[in-house]
């Protein structure tokens, strides 16, 4: 085991900061930042999965018991997520965009958290929870609309008050197989079409407008900031190797290991939150802002 005195001392904000340059910065948020706002993660600080796998594209689409199940669990795990805040460390990326330092946030959540902070160039890399679409028509509609659809369609199911059941990522609910058996799910007013929530599903890819975007912004930046994300998923891992690849720091704040650790400059173990108040408390002291 090596000794303290050989052991390379833990980054702290002002290193991180010194490496991300003056700006502007992409950053890159995964669930470890949304967890503070009470949405639970898909994996540990180790990269293993806390809860049942998620639902695949492919069992979605051709298996009626597979979007009874889904839409089961999210009619109850809406409460939870219908009523989520941004937290410390989504307000402190907004204001860090609104001084000039952050140029886009690229976010593998589908909580639109960023936008109920206040950050104005938000790419939504997996879709949006709260919007819901018709695979036949396209037609979208408020996911909080679907929800009067659901309980109109089933009441004789009785949704548990939050306390009863345990959240799983993505406004979903761990309920057992019994619990979703005769869920009815309601069709597209439209056209009676399958309703799919406007998110892209393990196992689907990530429309290539958004990959594009998400790329130039990249290609933009003086630096790559990523929060809460282990990078497990070649969608969100790709930019960390663009910016590598660049030339371009890759600095990350996150508990735990990462799948881009041999690509970072640095990386800080600390809550998601907490750090990035601290970061923006340590910029504004330096007068560091370019917009006032």
């Amino acid at each position: 085991m090596p000794s303290a005195d050989s052991m390379t001392p833990a980054p702290d904000i002002a290193t991180l900061i010194a490496l991300l340059g003056a700006g502007p910065w992409v950053v890159l948020t995964g669930a470890g930042l949304s967890t503070g706002s009470g949405i639970p993660a898909y994996r540990d600080r180790h990269g293993q999965w806390l809860h049942s796998k998620p639902i695949q594209h492919q069992e979605f689409l051709s298996l009626p018991a597979m979007r009874r199940r889904y839409w089961a669990r999210s009619f109850v795990g809406w409460q939870t997520l219908s009523r989520a805040a941004p937290n410390a460390g989504h307000r402190a990326i907004a204001q860090l965009e609104a001084r000039g330092l952050v140029s886009t946030v690229i976010t593998q959540n589908v909580d639109s958290l960023h936008h109920h902070a206040g950050s104005q160039a938000v790419i939504e890399l997996h879709g949006s929870i709260a919007r819901v679409l018709c695979l036949s028509c396209q037609g979208r509609y408020p996911r909080a609309q679907v929800q009067t659809w659901l309980a109109a369609h089933n009441p004789h199911f009785e949704p548990m008050p939050p306390a009863a059941f345990q959240a799983a990522p993505d406004g979903d609910a761990h309920l057992e197989d019994q619990h979703c058996a005769n869920f009815q799910v309601p069709t597209c007013p439209a056209c009676q079409g399958v309703l799919k929530p406007d998110v892209v599903f393990f196992g689907d890819n990530v429309p290539r407008e958004r990959v594009a975007a998400a790329s130039q912004a990249v290609e933009n930046a003086s630096a790559l900031l990523v929060i809460g994300s282990s990078l497990s998923v070649y969608s969100g891992f790709r930019f960390a190797e663009q910016a590598h690849r660049l030339g371009k720091p890759v600095v990350a704040i996150n508990q735990g290991a990462t799948r881009a650790d041999p690509l970072l400059s640095a990386k800080l173990e600390l809550d998601c939150s907490d750090a990035l108040a601290l970061l923006l408390n340590t910029v504004l002291d330096a007068g560091q802002a370019r917009v006032p």
